[in-house]
């Protein structure tokens, strides 16, 4: 018989990304680099979500095998490592979708509509017809990814908690319609706030693939100074002598994440006097992201497509292994095992 979540040297944590193409600087700042420092304190389980790219380009998805190969080099190349992180498929590991369905039967549909970027995505993506049963109920998928794992933290930005509450509220119900021996099967998981600072794309905007702002982890070093050419500054310096102000200007804030302290006082006291132009502030700017993104791409290029689906295969399978004990629990819960006794 299935017994009820034991608890584990290190706590748990599980988060993935859609396999929308190449990553850039925003995901490696607002998520990635936060994952690699993880792995050291956590068990960590991180995961490609190909089927929530279904959500919103179902009707093309000629990309999304290439895109995956993608994400899980970025991944690698940010220093995750399968030694001792799972990475691995959503849609390899199928106890995903039976979670999600026996998890729909319980969700009250208010729950999903009220979720802020189910209607932010429908204003936002025009484009696309988003009146689908599919992202409708995305979050709960969302949640079914998490919950599968039974992790005590979810390590998402601010943006991101409504999702993990979403999460805490379906595991609730469960455990209060569900008990397994009198024990509870899904525990509540609590958000892992990640340090995610102001990252401007170069618009002025967040940096965003939509946006087409991005500077990604994959660009060589003369197509980063060349975007950064044409990176919107301080409007207040029209000209050359003008003085600015880099609180003011999307390049002072790229400047105030990578450039060291030396290089940020020389940026605060040469814009505001007027002491140096903008185009040797954003060749400064280059200059630090080319550091940070240096090690990055040669990290990538160690990595063929044949070890991406080897790491990808080797991470399914462990995944599924830890979802099926949560299967097997959720399912003597439900009275869905022959024998099965819960202590309702």
């Amino acid at each position: 018989m299935a017994e009820p979540v034991t608890s584990f040297s290190r706590p748990r944590v599980l988060s993935g990304m859609r396999p929308t193409g190449k990553l850039h600087l925003g995901n490696y700042m607002g998520a990635l680099a936060n994952w690699v420092r993880l792995q050291d304190q956590y068990e960590c389980y991180f995961f490609i979500a190909d089927w929530h790219a279904l959500t919103s380009d179902y009707a093309d998805t000629s990309q999304i095998v290439q895109n995956t190969q993608d994400v899980m080099l970025d991944y690698l190349a940010a220093g995750l490592d399968p030694a001792r992180t799972v990475l691995f498929l959503q849609s390899k590991v199928l106890q995903h979708a039976e979670l999600n369905l026996l998890l729909g039967m319980i969700t009250p549909l208010g729950w999903l509509e009220r979720v802020p970027t189910y209607k932010e995505q429908q204003e936002n993506l025009t484009g696309k017809d988003l009146s689908n049963y599919g992202f409708l109920g995305y979050p709960l998928l969302m949640a079914s990814d998490i919950l599968i794992y039974q992790p005590q933290f979810v390590p998402v930005g601010n943006d991101q908690t409504a999702h993990v509450e979403l999460t805490r509220e379906v595991a609730r119900r469960f455990n209060q319609f569900y008990k397994l021996n009198g024990e509870e099967v899904l525990p509540e998981p609590k958000v892992l706030l990640t340090p995610s600072p102001k990252l401007p794309g170069t618009d002025g905007r967040k940096m965003s693939k939509s946006y087409g702002n991005t500077i990604l982890l994959t660009d060589p070093e003369a197509e980063v100074r060349k975007k950064l050419k044409t990176m919107v500054t301080d409007p207040a310096r029209v000209r050359r002598t003008d003085p600015g102000d880099p609180d003011k200007c999307p390049v002072g804030d790229l400047h105030k994440v990578f450039s060291t302290p030396e290089t940020l006082a020389k940026v605060y006291e040469g814009c505001r006097s007027a002491g140096i132009g903008c185009i040797e502030c954003k060749g400064w700017a280059a200059d630090a992201l080319v550091q940070v993104l240096n090690p990055i791409q040669e990290r990538r290029a160690q990595y063929s497509s044949k070890d991406v689906k080897d790491i990808l295969e080797d991470g399914s399978d462990r995944a599924r292994v830890r979802a099926e004990q949560t299967m097997e629990q959720v399912r003597a819960a439900m009275q869905l095992t022959p024998g099965s006794q819960t202590g309702r």
